[in-house]
């Protein structure tokens, strides 16, 4: 099986939670730190051997491309004043990866599933991960987690790897509950999106990490929309009936929502602490407010 190069990140949103800032540009942007969330993704494909990555933003927005592609103005203003290095990151990522930039149509249903499909002539027939542009991975290695779960895919011939995680059953109404086989608990028979914990069964949730085969793109086309949204959990539960889906286990603490100002902040706090310039001074500092 060949390896995956290819990603496709969801960034077509309004993040209404994060108004007014949003209204000049998309949340994805938001810094935590010294970077916007969308590159710290960008960052864990990168690390995990992708080369190709389209990013599916706001119709009619053009920050996200203007992010990521080079501007020589800057470049030569950096140069000049011998400050380069503060554009590091970005030239590393320019000189690994291909971006497409596709805007998601307003004929396109609202809901997570709908940028697979503007994405689809990018993805043509290839094995891709799909990546939700407000969660994070935090890990000291970028892309480790990602490599694993092509590893599971090749190894299982599967049709789609998700990542998972347990969450407390007091949430589980929050998110998909997936249903897992009883003589492989790795291989998922469904996921039932947003139910009451009583009859979730279980809570181990579904996460903003997806590897699929193309036939994703077959299956959410016959999806239908539920409460106004197109699901991929629905689509992920139809794919498992017909096909075959397996979880990949995050390690603990390292998944974080970014999707609102709270879960933001903390994941601002828990980078801060874990960089080593200047995590003991935020230690000292939150120590101090206690």
């Amino acid at each position: 099986m060949k390896k995956i190069t290819k990603a496709v990140i969801t960034a077509a949103g309004r993040g209404t939670r994060f108004l007014p800032v949003v209204k000049q540009y998309p949340k994805e942007l938001i810094a935590i730190l010294d970077k916007p969330q969308l590159q710290y993704l960008v960052e864990e494909l990168v690390g995990a051997g992708v080369t190709d990555i389209c990013i599916v933003h706001r119709h009619g927005d053009p920050t996200i491309k203007r992010y990521f592609t080079p501007d020589k103005v800057l470049h030569d203003y950096l140069k000049k004043n011998d400050k380069l290095q503060y554009l590091a990151s970005l030239e590393y990522i320019w000189s690994k990866v291909k971006f497409k930039f596709v805007p998601q149509h307003l004929y396109l249903p609202y809901g997570n599933a709908s940028p697979i499909l503007a994405a689809k002539s990018f993805i043509g027939q290839d094995n891709f991960y799909y990546l939700f542009g407000d969660d994070l991975t935090i890990e000291k290695k970028p892309g480790e987690f990602l490599s694993q779960m092509a590893q599971t895919f090749m190894t299982k011939n599967a049709d789609a790897v998700l990542a998972v995680q347990p969450v407390p059953w007091e949430e589980i109404s929050r998110y998909g509950s997936i249903l897992f086989d009883k003589t492989d608990t790795t291989r998922i028979l469904d996921v039932c999106e947003k139910v009451p914990k009583e009859v979730a069964p279980s809570n181990i949730t579904q996460l903003g990490r997806f590897l699929f085969s193309s036939q994703i793109l077959t299956i959410i086309k016959s999806t239908p929309i539920k409460n106004g949204e197109l699901w991929l959990a629905d689509a992920n539960a139809t794919l498992a009936k017909s096909g075959k889906v397996y979880a990949q286990y995050t390690p603990t603490d390292a998944w974080m929502t970014t999707g609102d100002p709270l879960r933001w902040l903390k994941a601002n706090i828990v980078l801060a602490l874990a960089n080593p310039t200047i995590g003991p001074e935020i230690k000292n500092f939150i120590t101090k407010l206690k």
